[in-house]
This record gives C-alpha cells, sequence and structure tokens, in this order.
C-alpha cells in the first residue's frame, strides 16, 4: 500500500489523482486532518484514515500497512516544521514501511539562504539516519508565477529583487512525477531533482510576457530593503516579505540555476514550461 500524507492539500490531493490513474484504489490510502474532507477519496476506494504530524499514535495507525509512505513537508512557520517531521518519519518506522519518500525542495544543500533550505536539509538528514529507505524529491518552485513576479499583468511591469535563473516547475507535473515514483518499479535512493527542463530569468520572462500580450512589459530590478518596504507597505507581513526575499538571494546566487532532465524521463513528455504556464495565466 501507498500512504500519502497532506492529501486533501493541493499537491498531496493531485498526487493521489495520479495514482488513481496507475494502481488500484484499494492499494492508495490517506493520511489526513479532516477525514470529512478526503471522502470523495474513500468514495473511490481508498483508504482514508485521520493522522496528524502532532499526533504519532495516530500516524502509525494511519501508516499501518504502508509499503511506501509520502510525506508533504509541513510549511507552517509557528511550528517545529523538523520536530514534526521526525514526527511522522518514526511512526512510517514503526509502522513498518519499507521506503519513506519527502516532499523537498531544489538545492536544500548548506549555504542556501532560501531559508526553508535550512528545514529540509534536517529533515532529510533525519530520513538518512531512518533504518529504511528513502527519496527526497527535490521539487523545483512550483508556486503560482505571480507569487514571484508579482502583479505584472496589472502594472504592465515586473518590479522585484534582483533574480536569477530558476526552473520553474508546474505543481501538475509535480503530482504527477511524483506518481510515477510511487507506483514505479525504478527504486530512488536520497534525493532527485523534479523541475521543468530549462531555467528562466526575469529578463527572460518579461521577454515572453510581452511576447504572449502583444504589451511591452518592463522589467525595473528593485533594491533589496525597498522591496521590502513596498510590501509591507502593501500589507505584507516583514517576516513572511524578508521570507520571499531569501528566496531572490538563493536565485541570484545560482542555487536554482540547474534544471534537471529526470522529470521529462518520468513524464515521458515535456514537462510544462514558463511560455505555457505565462500563458495559462493570462488567459485565466
Amino acid at each position: 500500500m501507498i500512504v500519502v500524507t497532506g492529501a486533501t492539500g493541493g499537491l498531496g490531493s493531485a498526487t493521489v489523482e495520479n495514482l488513481l490513474e496507475r494502481v488500484p484504489a484499494d492499494h492508495i490510502g490517506v493520511s489526513v486532518r479532516d477525514v470529512a474532507k478526503a471522502q470523495h477519496f474513500a468514495d473511490r476506494g481508498v483508504r482514508v484514515r485521520q493522522g496528524a504530524y502532532e499526533d504519532p499514535a495516530a500516524l502509525r495507525n494511519s501508516f499501518a500497512g504502508a509499503e511506501q509512505v509520502l510525506l508533504v513537508s509541513g510549511n507552517d512557520p509557528a511550528a517545529d516544521v523538523v520536530g514534526l517531521h521526525r514526527n511522522a518519519i518514526e511512526a512510517a518506522v514503526a509502522a513498518g514501511a519499507r521506503r519513506i519518500l519527502y516532499t523537498s525542495q531544489q538545492a536544500a544543500v548548506p549555504g542556501n539562504p532560501y531559508l526553508p533550505s535550512e528545514l529540509h536539509i534536517a529533515t532529510e538528514s533525519i530520513l538518512a539516519t531512518s533504518p529504511v529507505a528513502w527519496t527526497a524529491l527535490r521539487n523545483g518552485a512550483y508556486g503560482p508565477l505571480d507569487q514571484v513576479l508579482g502583479p505584472w499583468q496589472q502594472t504592465g511591469e515586473i518590479a522585484r529583487p534582483q533574480d536569477g535563473p530558476v526552473p520553474y516547475t508546474d505543481r501538475a507535473d509535480v503530482a504527477e512525477a511524483t506518481a510515477v515514483v510511487l507506483a514505479g518499479d525504478r527504486a530512488f535512493d536520497g534525493p532527485i531533482t523534479l523541475t521543468a527542463p530549462r531555467a528562466v530569468t526575469f529578463d527572460d520572462l518579461t521577454a515572453i510576457a510581452s511576447d504572449l500580450t502583444g504589451r511591452t512589459i518592463e522589467r525595473t530590478v528593485l533594491d533589496d530593503e525597498q522591496w521590502v518596504a513596498e510590501e509591507i507597505m502593501n500589507g505584507v507581513p516583514e517576516q513572511a516579505a524578508r521570507l520571499m526575499l531569501t528566496w531572490y538571494q538563493a536565485g541570484r546566487d545560482g542555487y536554482f540555476a540547474a534544471a534537471d532532465p529526470l522529470m521529462t524521463e518520468l513524464l515521458g513528455r515535456e514537462p510544462s514550461s514558463a511560455t505555457d504556464r505565462l500563458a495559462a495565466d493570462i488567459a485565466a
């Protein structure tokens, strides 16, 4: 059995949907905080059990019988995320899982200034010392492009700090690739990187956006502190703005520059490109 945590969230839910196309429903389980929100999976034959990273006993029950467990990483800035991940890893081991897969982040390596990297590095370290096989899915940035580009469609301008090349990746592709790994016969030990095949900069995206819209979109490089101040003025909490700033800093330091071909291999097709994603945003 394959058990997926966070199955009512965006990535977890999409992964389960992809698994249902590849393995029988009764070979899939989900561990969720609120079982009512996963009723649509139960109706299709998926095993649904309550489990939360804060409750190791419930996790052990929800992981029972699992050969593989997919741990979707937590993102609560107020929580001890590494401690919660440790709970989940220990529960999966106690439940007898043969392999733990974890949704990590591209370039989860020492020195990366992007703050969540520290959480992923620590969690991967826990996995490395666990007694079972493990795979860290180091996913490329798959959040909405507007999150990093800002409201360029309204302003005609990408006004952000200095950036660097990033292989912006579609969440739907990440979910499909994750399901392929879970359902496949090929074992991946340790970290693997799942990204779109090409890294692009804001200059590249500005040119792409101009071509797609027929407008002249401008790229304006803002000073880091100027950008933080503007974000705060727009109602963004300072902590959140400074967290995002570390992402731009990591990009311009080259941490996300290396695109990886593995996702293309797993999908058997070209993943969605930045152009595809911008076009979809414009059409929405």
